[in-house]
């Protein structure tokens, strides 16, 4: 079967391989993949310096079960499914206290070889764990593809604590900030801003319900954040970029004992000066939100089974998986790109 994988030997270049198909055990199933997000993470492991051991690509993947094993009860031949890379024990110190994504064996648990494969298998852990959800016949496989990524800012939505009528600005509407853009209009945040330095992506976020965008690059993002905001700054900035420069702008835009949201995966190695007085003085909170659990993708799930969030309005590129190199290249572009997806 054919597997999009990293080539270390040939500075991490995408290749697609002939592999094995994988065995499958008593309590795994096996999935044909039909389609498969290109992640922000996905860019960085070809073109960055992503801070995870992990070089698989593809973590947002939908299917359908061909194969199950003679001790899963719950899902069968022909489902169609959603399926979570990631999923925690639920009983460690880490998911007793809420912190799922931080369980050591969340990181372990993966489908195999990856989701931007022909075939991959979901494990036993995770099928009984809760990382498989079978979708009913009105939600595609590209919105399923979807749940993940979604699933991410719903967890972040839900640390940071945003609510109604509260002001957010978003530094970086690639898929991810577009994401952020939806679920702010979904909960009635109000204003909602948008900042980013890629016209078509702005464009974007106007579509889909910004009150206000600003070009990073032309615009007086602070005058005109304060303007917005009657001179405090926004309840809550959402760094959905990577870009350190973003962050340092998130710092001024913010207003007092306000909310930074840390979304966005810095580079491994990054780091910034910051006036630790300011930051204590004004009572900032600076809030990393890493990865989702399964109880947030089936909050993502449930959004966009009821077309709450209408999801596939974001996917603007799709590409079958002989074309996976071109999709990722699109992604990172993102001239004229949102969401990208490789379907098989």
């Amino acid at each position: 079967m054919k597997a999009v994988v990293l080539d270390d030997s040939r500075n991490n270049s995408v290749v697609i391989k002939d592999i094995p198909t994988p065995t499958i055990g008593d309590g795994d199933i096996l999935v044909k993949m039909h389609a498969c997000g290109i992640c922000g993470s996905d860019i960085e492991k070809v073109y960055g310096r992503y801070g995870v051991v992990s070089k698989r690509l593809g973590h947002e993947p939908a299917g359908e079960v061909v194969a199950v094993g003679s001790g899963v009860k719950d899902i069968k031949v022909g489902d169609r499914v959603f399926v979570h890379h990631h999923v925690p024990c639920y009983s460690c110190y880490y998911c007793k206290h809420g912190d799922y994504t931080m369980c050591e064996y969340y990181q372990r648990s993966n489908i195999e070889p990856c989701g931007l494969a022909e075939l991959f298998l979901v494990p036993e852990w995770n099928v009984k764990r809760g990382g498989v959800i079978v979708l009913p016949e009105h939600v595609s496989y590209d919105e399923a593809a979807m749940i993940e990524p979604l699933a991410c800012c719903i967890k972040a939505f839900k640390k940071a604590g945003i609510k109604a009528n509260e002001s957010v600005a978003i530094l970086g509407v690639g898929p991810a900030g577009i994401m952020h853009v939806m679920l702010a209009k979904h909960f009635n945040a109000e204003p909602i801003i948008a900042i980013d330095i890629n016209e078509f992506r702005l464009n974007f976020a106007r579509s889909l319900g910004a009150s206000m965008v600003l070009n990073a690059r032309d615009d007086d993002i602070n005058a005109n954040v304060k303007a917005i905001t009657e001179g405090r700054g926004v309840d809550t900035a959402i760094v959905a970029t990577g870009s350190i420069n973003a962050l340092q702008s998130a710092l001024s835009i913010v207003r007092r004992g306000g909310r930074i949201l840390l979304f966005g995966v810095p580079p491994k190695g990054s780091s910034m000066q910051m006036d630790l007085n300011h930051l204590f003085n004004n009572e900032i909170k600076i809030i990393p939100s890493l990865a989702a659990s399964d109880y947030d993708t089936k909050e993502a799930f449930e959004l966009i089974a009821s077309k709450s969030i209408d999801i596939a309005k974001i996917i603007t590129h799709r590409f079958d998986l002989d074309h996976a190199m071109e999709a990722i290249e699109c992604a990172h572009r993102a001239d004229n790109a949102m969401k990208v997806i490789v379907v098989s």
